[in-house]
């Protein structure tokens, strides 16, 4: 009777520690970690204020920094201009660009299972932030890029017309370009990395300013008639908006309070502190 009972303790002894190994296997495996990750508050808080500072870049930076550089007649012109299209922006990111970016549809769009912000919850998260803290972080990209285009056809354009292209070129190839890389579209299966927007925002920005430009041509007048900014104080006030606004931009896209975000903020001060003391760069 002793040796049964003894053998039945020692198979206790082998048990329990086999059960505490399998335990801490589960528990550490990546994929049940992401199954079950928690909100974090120091990301909240983080990307809490990158979303502000991006949202500053737009307004006033960007604003400022192109309304100085247009003559005196126009400067109203161009500020209203961003304002209008983070308004405008704002309203179809809700309807449905977010879905279109960021929900599960083909490798070339989104769905619109999520247009409204549907299924939304203030406890709903997207990795350790809130899901709707994500949206309002990735519509402020989508508020800066096409307000970046206006560069490409400032005071050639009518307000009416630039409130409709905005919305379409949104619609039709910002939220499915993000999709393609940040939504699990066929560029992200394929590889492309793109931390903080090199191709969602200015590539995509960059390209439609050169075929705005041509399309439209030049201003009237030009080069016949000189037309220099009329207020380079005003564009250096919006470019010192847009240096510390980048923080957020480009800090932020790490999603997260972490030494990815450090290093992005430290390589953006160091890349704009030296574009700004380099004779070559100034000189143009």
């Amino acid at each position: 009777m002793i040796k049964i009972q003894n053998s039945k303790f020692k198979i206790k002894n082998f048990i329990t520690p086999l059960f505490v190994l399998l335990a801490f296997i589960i528990l550490s495996n990546p994929a049940f970690a992401a199954e079950t990750s928690q909100l974090d508050s120091g990301d909240t808080a983080w990307i809490l204020v990158a979303t502000a500072l991006v949202l500053f870049m737009t307004l006033p930076g960007l604003a400022l920094f192109y309304g100085g550089l247009v003559r005196t007649k126009n400067v109203l012109s161009v500020l209203l201009q961003c304002f209008a299209i983070s308004g405008v922006v704002t309203i179809l990111w809700l309807a449905g660009g977010y879905s279109i970016a960021f929900s599960e549809g083909t490798a070339f769009a989104g769905g619109l299972s999520k247009a409204f912000f549907a299924g939304m919850l203030e406890d709903t998260l997207s990795g350790t932030i809130p899901e709707s803290l994500f949206a309002l972080f990735q519509m402020t990209f989508a508020i800066i890029t096409p307000a970046l285009i206006i560069g490409g056809f400032a005071e050639r354009m009518k307000f009416s017309a630039i409130l409709l292209f905005s919305s379409l070129w949104l619609i039709v190839v910002y939220c499915p370009i993000t999709h393609w890389v940040w939504g699990g579209g066929w560029l992200q299966q394929m590889g492309l990395l793109d931390f903080a927007g090199g191709t969602v925002v200015h590539i995509t920005a960059g390209v439609a300013s050169l075929v705005a430009a041509l399309v439209l041509g030049r201003r009237d007048g030009f080069p016949q008639t000189s037309m220099p900014p009329h207020n380079m104080t005003m564009t250096v006030k919006g470019a010192g908006m847009l240096w510390v606004g980048w923080f957020g931009f480009n800090g932020g896209s790490a999603l997260a309070a972490n030494g990815d975000a450090a290093m992005a903020m430290l390589v953006t001060h160091i890349s704009a502190a030296e574009n700004s003391v380099n004779p070559q760069h100034s000189a143009r």
